[in-house]
Formats: C-alpha cells, sequence, structure tokens
C-alpha cells in the first residue's frame, strides 16, 4: 500500500539509497526541495519542519511540505513538495507541487498516485484548487496532470524553455 509521508530520522538509510539512485543517474533531484546537500540528514529534517512555517518567507519563499511516496517496507519512490501558496515566481513556473520519481520507477503509475495523495493533502490545508507546471516538452508529467484533473490554461514562454501551466479544482 502506497502513501505519502514525511521523512522521520529513523529512514535516513532509506532516503540516502534514494538520493544515491539519482546520483547515480547522474540527474538533478526533483522537487530540489528533496536534495539535502551536504549537510547532515538530522539538520535536513529540521530544515524540513522549518519549511512548513512562515519562517521561510525571510528568503523569500512560502511554506511547503516535501513528502516521500512509500510502501510498507519504507522504499520511497517518489518525493513532492506540496507549496501552501503561491508568490508571484511559482504563480508562472512552479506551481503548488513540484514532484519527481526516482529514475528505476518511472513510467509505472507512480507519479500520477503520487499527485492523488497529494491533492488530498492539499485539501487539508483549504487550498480550493492548485496549480501545476511542467516543461512543454515532458508529455509524462502532463499526462500525469491531466489524469489528475489538470486542465491547461496557458503556456508561458522563457528563454530556455515553455511551461504549461495546469490547474485542478480540488
Amino acid at each position: 500500500m502506497l502513501k505519502l509521508i514525511e521523512l522521520t530520522p529513523d529512514l535516513e538509510a532509506a532516503y540516502e539509497d534514494y538520493v544515491s539512485e539519482w546520483k547515480d543517474c547522474d540527474e538533478e533531484i526533483i522537487p530540489r526541495g528533496s536534495a539535502k546537500g551536504t549537510i547532515p540528514y538530522k539538520h535536513f529534517l529540521r530544515e524540513l519542519n522549518e519549511a512548513k512555517t512562515d519562517h521561510v518567507r525571510k528568503q523569500g519563499w512560502v511554506p511547503a511540505t516535501l513528502y516521500f511516496l512509500t510502501d510498507e517496507k519504507n522504499r520511497l519512490y517518489g518525493a513532492l513538495q506540496l507549496r501552501h501558496e503561491l508568490n508571484p515566481f511559482l504563480s508562472g513556473f512552479g506551481g503548488h507541487i513540484g514532484y519527481g520519481i526516482r529514475p528505476s520507477e518511472r513510467r509505472k503509475g507512480y507519479a500520477a498516485k503520487m499527485l492523488a495523495l497529494a491533492l488530498d493533502k492539499a485539501r487539508a490545508l483549504h487550498l480550493k484548487r492548485v496549480l501545476l507546471t511542467c516543461d512543454k516538452n515532458n508529455t509524462g508529467s502532463a499526462k500525469t496532470i491531466i489524469n489528475n484533473g489538470g486542465v491547461l490554461e496557458n503556456e508561458v514562454d522563457h528563454s530556455e524553455r515553455t511551461t504549461q501551466r495546469y490547474w485542478i479544482d480540488l
């Protein structure tokens, strides 16, 4: 049974396994908020807890919660960052939800399941609708969003890419 969880101290090995797969595939971990960098794991957990509070506004960010899709064996399949609100940057480029699936588990339906579970978390935050964005060339992500009720509002051209903006009514 798959569920969304927040990281806890006992999941350090599962987290390190998750991150090492991204590194082994020479890919940037998505969402970026799921990468702890060089800090110790316990400090990363502290940062994640702080990220859910107004404290992050000092850095120009909005409160957000990082979830991982896991099973009963604590394997981490993907990560999802649920932003509690939008700022101007997120309105145009990032949206309420950013997610990524570990390379070996893609194209197996995990992204769609993770997004469906995240919509329940968004409802619990009393959001009425959520914005999701993806690169126009990322057809897999677009299908995941559409299959979860996403309606394309528009496309925004940036110098390096075209961003599709989808809304999901909750």
